[in-house]
Formats: C-alpha cells, structure tokens, sequence
C-alpha cells in the first residue's frame, strides 16, 4: 500500500511516501523536511501566527504535487503541539483538510508518543535490550516512551520544546551562559516531574528521533550533504553533546549557518536543542543514545496501511 503522511509540528513540516508491505515492511520512496516554524509565538500568544500558517500552507501546496506524482493512494497529516496549544487550532486543520486533500487530524501527545514508539522501534529485533526510552524533542514539545519489545511501559508528553524553550530564555545572538542555564533548569524540572523514577531506573537504551538529534549525529560526523544512513543508528554519547553544546553556543546565528551537518533552517534553534537532548539523557542516566531516523511519520505509516 502507498501511503503518505505529513506531520506538521512546531518547528517543521515533514513529508513521507512509501510503500508498507502487509508484514510491516516500509520502503521509503520519498522524505522531505522544511523548517516553518509553525509554533511561532504561539507560547506567548496562545494562537498561531498567520505567516507562520502560510509558510506552512505554502509547503503542503509543494508535498501535495508530490504525493499526487507518486500515486499514494491514502494520506494522513497529524498535527502536534503547535496546534494542540492554539486557539485558532481548528480552524487550521481544517484548512489542511478542505485545500490540501489530507485527512489531517490533531493528536494528542499520548498518541504521538505511541506513533514515535511504533515509529522508532519498527525493524528491532524483537530481542534487543530492553527496556528502551525513544526520545522526541520537537519544537514544542517533548515525548518520552519507555516500552519493552512491542509492548509500551510509560509515556509522557511535556511542555519543553527548542522553540518554546528558546522564544521564553533566549534573547541574545550568541546566546548568554545564564540564559542556557535557564532553559536547563526548566526542563530538568520537567522532566524530572513527568518520569518514574523505577521505570528511570530500569532503562538500558536510549532512542533519539527527530531535528535535534539527528542533527547533532550529522555536526558530529561533519556530514557535508546530510547522509540519512549515516546518521541512522549513529550513536551519540553525552560527551559528544556537551562538546557540541560549547561550540555551538559560542557562535552567531549566521556562524552556525555555516557548521557542516546543520541545515541552516536549524541554526535558531540547535542550541537549546542541544540543551533538551543533554537533560534528557541525564534524566534516565544515559551516557549515549541511539540517532534514528524513524520516528513518528513511520509510526504514522504503519498505522495507516493497517487501518
């Protein structure tokens, strides 16, 4: 079955086509990302901006031709955050229903734990130690599933996102020592309130998807164009993130711009990110995590060909 799925978050709209077999099987035919910053302001404001809908609106008009070029014959979009926390929220989903064609839907951060989930741990062996925590930093949110083989223990969605982080703490280019601290302390707290601590405890490996991640594994390899198979399955120790942290953090927007492995769309935003991604992992006392490039738009396409 050919399916497409668009998931529209805070920080990006992503696109995937493939083919998924009755067994499960996903061959990817295409996968596209545009940064269009759709939570923009939304923290301070409660509603989405309307350039910020338009950029999105302007990236669906381009997916769409694509889909309808590949011949997908189902389409979803799930719609997180951003959306989720807007006023306005309704009436932007269905917007995306009426003029793009998709069966656009908002869900809730439990059930974008369990598509990440799904997402991040198709393929594993059913054997692999367990049990994991997948790690999801979005733009305005964060989501931490622990589960065992197909089985979910405990997920959570939380408040903290590079965007939501950044527009509340961040004011300086670059951005000030205390002013990390800042977004540090909010989200160790965060998390810290959202976990248990037993099944904190219990965790063995860490999987991390999405933006922040995979861009930190591509800066760490000095990956110049970005190489998907590379980054997938690169594991990435917390070292390796405090170091990035530090060189990043010392640079201009423009300077990061120009860092190999980070697409400029992400250079506002990497940062904080980097600081999510450290307090995560710190969070289940993880000295490295897994970079995956499956995530929720695969959990979203298995979840589609079985309905």
């Amino acid at each position: 079955m050919r399916v497409a799925v668009a998931d529209i978050g805070t920080n990006s709209t992503r696109l995937l086509v493939a083919d998924v077999a009755q067994d499960g099987a996903v061959v990817e035919l295409e996968r596209h990302s545009t940064v269009t910053r759709l939570g923009q302001g939304v923290d301070a404001s409660g509603a989405l901006h309307p350039d910020a809908m338009q950029r999105v609106f302007d990236t669906l008009a381009t997916y769409r031709e694509r889909i309808d070029a590949l011949g997908a014959t189902a389409t979803t979009a799930v719609l997180t955050s951003a959306v989720r926390d807007a006023s306005n929220g309704a009436e932007f989903t269905t917007r995306i229903r009426e003029e793009f064609g998709f069966d656009a839907r908002v869900i809730s951060g439990d059930e974008e734990a369990q598509l990440t989930y799904l997402g991040a741990t198709s393929g594993r062996p059913e054997d692999a130690p367990g049990p994991v925590v997948v790690i999801d930093i979005g733009g305005g949110s964060t989501e931490f599933v622990v589960g065992e083989g197909g089985r979910i223990l405990q997920h959570a969605s939380t408040q903290a996102g590079v965007v939501r982080q950044a527009e509340r703490h961040v004011r300086h280019d670059p951005p000030r020592h205390d002013e990390l601290i800042a977004v540090a302390d909010e989200v160790r707290g965060i998390f810290t309130t959202a976990i248990t601590a037993d099944l904190r405890a219990a965790v063995t490996t860490g999987i991390a998807v999405a933006g922040t991640a995979t861009s930190c594994a591509a800066i760490a390899q000095d990956l110049e164009p970005y190489d998907p198979e590379r980054v997938h399955g690169f594991r990435l120790p917390l070292a390796t993130c405090e170091r990035l942290l530090a060189r990043l953090a010392s640079m201009d927007v423009e300077e990061r711009r120009d860092v190999a492995g980070l697409h400029p769309d992400r250079a506002p935003t990497i940062v904080p990110g980097v600081v999510l991604l450290i307090e995560a992992m710190r969070a289940y006392d993880l000295d490295e995590v897994e970079v995956s490039e499956h995530d929720i738009l695969r959990g979203a396409a298995l979840q589609l060909a079985r309905a």
